[in-house]
């Protein structure tokens, strides 16, 4: 029942300093027509937003001293009452902010799609939250109205229509509360074990409403990896023991130790072992051989990861993964299995190519990084975000590791002759080159294969890494396009892998979405090179050169400058603003659109100002005790011409009646 509109304003004194969630912004338009031109020299990223490499007991200390305050860090973050935190990932900059991942749980159940991410300053002040779901938890009941045993039956008979060998649970069903559509319901989680199709091992997990017996949602959790050569040429390995009993224990590099399936399909296999420490000889008949490219990727991969982004191991704790070779009968594919915490290879059609390249390598240990970090979904745009990032991050590592007998390069699964012509698998450039992928958005991107929905996220890192048009990188040949026929001039390899890197550790969760990874990709951007600079530009553009979201706007008429970062409204409290910073000569104009998006379960109790540079304030909108509706939702028109337009507007929001709360979704300026 709604209360009587005649209400008290009430101050929430410390409260509100915590909850005003004061991020980076997002700013769609600057009018900087430097960054539309190719060429364009782009700035060094801030040493003080890339993250710092946190040794495991640092990084150990981190989670503890979080986890000791997760009830705290709940109560400032307004969860509910049958809410609790998590933690999962904690990573830190240079200047001292720190980004903690917190998983949730709901009356002591798992709540699946609800994970989130805090933002904190050196000195401990919250800079914003990064959530997939923003509003409190609220389920009936957590009671199920029907049994484990029929959620059971109803995920094998789903993983059945699937293809899968497979006719029990692995697991037991558990009870779940399922977020990732934004409406709580209570579910079982069932996975389903086996064998998929293709002799891939299976991990369905199959989530069903625990009240109707229906299926909400499905995916797999094996997630596969792409071919590649096994000739990387004669290189060394990180081995352990001594002579005669040499094992392929990396000890240098978290202990990573290199396993013989002898082509079985299940256990750990053999660990690799040797006499004289000289392993393999180059071609496929020799088992050792697939073992050193297994164990040589892998250490180039952990190298990459802790030279340029700071991170020790998958999970960041120091602990090294492991890698099985010789996978089944021709087996022709790799994977990724979080349960197993391991790489697993198979030895391509005919046992002929080993699928053990480096970016090979590099493309399964990312799958466990992403798993570790926002978990994306394996399905839908999420599945496809994350098979990108293994792409992405399995590209950069052949780059780093700079191996003359497999050059860094876009194309995923270039020597393995995996299609039989001597095509590669997939093309960064132009992903649509390969007759599946997709090179743009589109509303169904999310209906395809994951390694097909990947298409979009492939071309956008190639786009910004190396621009469009044709160009000659490495002797290959590339010619990519763009969706609005515009160029766009890359910020280089480099910078592109530091922004990819940072919002997937950071500003990515479960439920990330294209729309949303540009979001992500421009508070990293935001972070690393400043909001408003000619690299951050060409983020933006570079998502509207693939159809998602829109260029920056030239100086001419209509230029927008705009801001999507939440900032949390305190209830009853101190105003708060969110920030757009203009850079155009002149006066502002004397019909200067104000576009406002807030989210507010009663916007009556708002009161909205737009503050100019010079701390002039328009009134835009008056509290109203009987405004009873939902959210702000307006465009309205300021005369501001008396004003110069550069510098830094505001929309300043406050809360001036108790109870109820929201949130500013965005706002845009229009001159």
């Amino acid at each position: 029942m709604r209360r009587t509109p005649h209400r008290r304003a009430v101050a929430t004194g410390a409260l509100v300093a915590v909850t005003a969630m004061l991020a980076v912004g997002v700013q769609a338009g600057t009018g900087s027509a430097a960054a539309q031109r190719p060429g364009t020299t782009h700035a060094t990223a801030d040493p003080g937003a890339l993250p710092v490499k946190l040794s495991p007991s640092q990084r150990a200390e981190l989670i503890r001293a979080a986890g000791a305050t997760t009830a705290e860090t709940a109560k400032l973050l307004k969860l509910g009452a049958k809410e609790k935190l998590v933690v999962k990932d904690v990573s830190k900059d240079a200047d001292g902010t720190t980004h903690t991942r917190y998983e949730r749980t709901y009356d002591g159940l798992p709540v699946l799609g609800g994970d989130l991410v805090v933002h904190q300053s050196k000195g401990g002040t919250l800079k914003g939250v990064t959530k997939a779901v923003r509003a409190q938890l609220k389920v009936a009941s957590t009671t199920a109205k029907i049994k484990p045993a029929t959620a059971e039956a109803k995920a094998v008979k789903s993983a059945q229509a699937r293809g899968s060998k497979q006719t029990e649970a692995a697991k037991a069903p558990r009870k779940v509360v399922w977020a990732a559509d934004g409406t709580p319901v209570l579910a079982y989680e069932t996975v389903v074990g086996g064998l998929q199709d293709d002799g891939t091992p299976n991990a369905l997990h199959v989530i069903t409403d625990a009240s109707t017996g229906a299926k909400i949602f499905e995916y797999q959790a094996i997630e596969n990896g792409v071919g590649n050569s096994k000739y990387s040429g004669k290189v060394t390995i990180g081995t352990s023991g001594s002579a005669p009993n040499f094992t392929m224990t990396d000890a240098t590099r978290g202990n990573h130790k290199t396993y013989n399936l002898n082509h079985g399909s299940s256990g750990t296999g053999s660990l690799f072992t040797d006499a004289d420490d000289t392993w393999g000889d180059g071609t496929a008949q020799n088992a050792q051989t697939a073992g050193v490219d297994a164990a040589y990727g892998a250490q180039e991969t952990w190298d990459y990861y802790k030279t340029v982004h700071g991170r020790s191991g998958i999970r960041g704790d120091g602990v090294g993964a492991y890698s099985r070779v010789h996978y089944g009968n021709s087996y022709v594919n790799a994977f990724w299995d979080d349960g197993c915490f391991c790489m697993t290879y198979g030895d391509g059609s005919g046992n002929a190519n080993p699928l053990t390249s480096i970016d090979v390598a590099g493309h399964e240990m990312t799958h466990g990084v992403t798993a570790a970090t926002a978990d994306l979904t394996y399905s839908g745009e999420s599945g496809g975000l994350n098979e990108a990032t293994s792409d992405i991050f399995g590209t950069a590592v052949e780059f780093y590791a700079n191996n003359a007998a497999d050059p860094g390069d876009y194309l995923i699964g270039e020597k393995i002759n995996i299609n039989g012509d001597g095509t590669p698998l997939r093309y960064m450039d132009k992903p649509s080159k390969d007759g599946a992928s997709a090179d743009y958005w589109s509303s169904n991107v999310g209906d395809k294969d994951v390694h097909y929905s990947s298409g979009v996220a492939n071309h956008f890192f190639y786009l910004l890494s190396e621009g469009s048009g044709p160009k000659d990188i490495g002797g290959v040949h590339y010619d990519s396009p763009t969706f609005d026929k515009l160029p766009v001039p890359g910020i280089g390899r480099a910078n592109a892998e530091k922004v990819w890197f940072k919002a997937l550790t950071q500003y990515m969760s479960a439920n990330t979405n294209y729309a949303a990874a540009r979001t992500a990709t421009l508070k990293a951007a935001a972070d690393l090179f400043g909001q408003d600079s000619p690299t951050y530009n060409t983020v933006a553009n570079t998502w509207a050169a693939v159809n998602v979201g829109s260029r920056v706007p030239g100086d001419g008429g209509g230029t927008v400058f705009e801001n999507t970062t939440d900032v949390a409204i305190p209830d009853a409290g101190a105003a708060v603003t969110s920030p757009v910073t203009v850079s155009r000569s002149g006066n502002a104009p004397s019909a200067l659109q104000v576009t406002v998006d807030i989210v507010h379960t009663y916007r009556g109790d708002l009161v909205i100002d737009l503050i100019a540079p010079d701390g002039t304030a328009y009134r835009l909108k008056n509290s109203n005790a009987n405004d009873s509706a939902d959210n702000v939702k307006a465009t309205y028109t300021v005369n501001a011409s008396s004003k110069a337009a550069s510098g830094t507007w505001k929309l300043r929001v406050k809360d001036v009646y108790a109870e109820d709360t929201g949130y500013i979704n965005g706002w845009k300026l229009t001159f």
